[in-house]
């Protein structure tokens, strides 16, 4: 298949830490759509439910406002990842830190035995705001940063990974067509 074919499956994960292998996905946002028209064709917002909350860093715990009762409605992981991985079908992965994203993804497959049926290229979002706006006066490679610097409203706050992607979503789209 063409890659420009593929879906490009846009995720945005929250962990109670920052490491994979010991802690791990308590949200995942995601947009799926069409790289050429920009289109969403699928999304996911959904919370899951901590199956360690002991090991819960206070700095992720800060940033995406974890509480007992914000995540009384959340879902257990392999049904997430379930859920996922219908939707991100022949899609590549992107995120703006593909290499955070992903090593949750990957550890969260792998621990649920859900097969995986995304194609195996990655975009990383930060890489491609670095290649288009590098000589724009952007300092800073955040999301919120860049966001900023493209004129896209600020997420609110605490963060979410359904804000979170979606502000990523308009950051793509704004790097594809403006740069």
């Amino acid at each position: 298949m063409d890659f420009r074919d593929r879906l490009i499956a846009l995720t945005d994960v929250e962990t109670t830490g920052l490491d994979a292998s010991v802690y791990e996905i308590i949200e995942v946002g995601l947009v799926v759509f069409d790289q050429r028209t920009f289109e969403i064709k699928n999304t996911l917002d959904i919370k899951v439910m901590p199956q360690h909350p002991e090991v819960f860093s206070p700095m992720a715990m800060e940033i995406n406002g974890y509480t007992k009762k914000a995540w009384k409605k959340s879902f257990p992981l392999d049904y997430v990842m379930r859920l996922y991985s219908e939707k991100t079908v022949d899609a590549m992965f992107c995120s703006h830190n593909v290499t955070f994203d992903w090593s949750f993804i990957e550890a969260a497959f792998k621990k649920t035995e859900v097969v995986n049926y995304m194609d195996y290229h990655r975009i990383d979002l930060l890489t491609l705001a670095w290649s288009k706006l590098r000589n724009t006066g952007l300092e800073r490679l955040k999301m919120a940063a860049v966001a900023l610097h493209l004129g896209i409203p600020e997420e609110p706050q605490p963060h979410r990974a359904f804000t979170g992607v979606m502000t990523e979503y308009e950051i793509f789209k704004k790097l594809l067509t403006d740069y």
